[in-house]
């Protein structure tokens, strides 16, 4: 089992110091460290506090190595959707089901219905799918390791119209794509 608390942190933005200040009862920055290098075993007691404090079930604090976890793959700007330098594990808040692997997208600058901060979680679908897809926002991969986002419009058989989100955007027409993920779950902070 691999130990996933450093990476869970750093997503949630918070140092070793906040989170065991959040801890019930508070321990130490040094005692967390540990915890997530494994010099120190992680115990089911541990599992449980830094799961409280850090606001995800326990289980969420290992990972298996046969189940592939879900990778955030891609982020809005202001210069619409673009991979991120590195994809990195993506942290569900709840489990849901479905077919198809998940995927999310950070929205790190606000356009049309999504806020800054906002997570979009994704199911990939195959081209045989597509058709079902119209008219829900979904994430395409495009040449380069590049993404396009928004609204599918149109689709043919082998072309894709999307409208990406906010006023006055022109449409992107993509050609044959290998995969769309369809926006499943929006998370916000409130």
């Amino acid at each position: 089992m691999i130990n996933r608390i450093r990476d869970i942190r750093r997503q949630k933005g918070m140092t070793l110091a906040e989170v065991a200040a959040a801890c019930r009862p508070p321990t130490t920055a040094q005692t967390i460290g540990r915890l997530e290098t494994g010099t120190r075993n992680l115990s089911l007691g541990w599992m449980n506090r830094i799961a409280a404090a850090l606001g995800v079930e326990p289980e969420l604090l290992l990972r298996g190595e046969e189940a592939p976890q879900p990778r955030l793959i891609a982020r809005i700007t202001e210069a619409g959707a673009e991979a991120l330098p590195a994809p990195r594990d993506a942290i569900l808040p709840v489990a849901f089901g479905g077919d198809g692997p998940l995927v999310a997208l950070a929205v790190e600058t606000g356009t049309g219905e999504y806020r800054a901060g906002d997570q979009l979680w994704l199911r990939r679908h195959p081209p045989g799918q597509f058709p079902r897809l119209l008219n829900r926002d979904v994430l395409a991969p495009r040449p380069g390791g590049r993404f396009a986002f928004g609204r599918m419009i149109d689709r043919n058989e082998t072309h894709i119209a999307l409208l990406p989100p906010g006023a006055g955007q022109r449409q992107i027409i993509l050609d044959n794509p290998p995969w769309l993920a369809v926006a499943e779950m929006l998370v916000r902070q409130l």
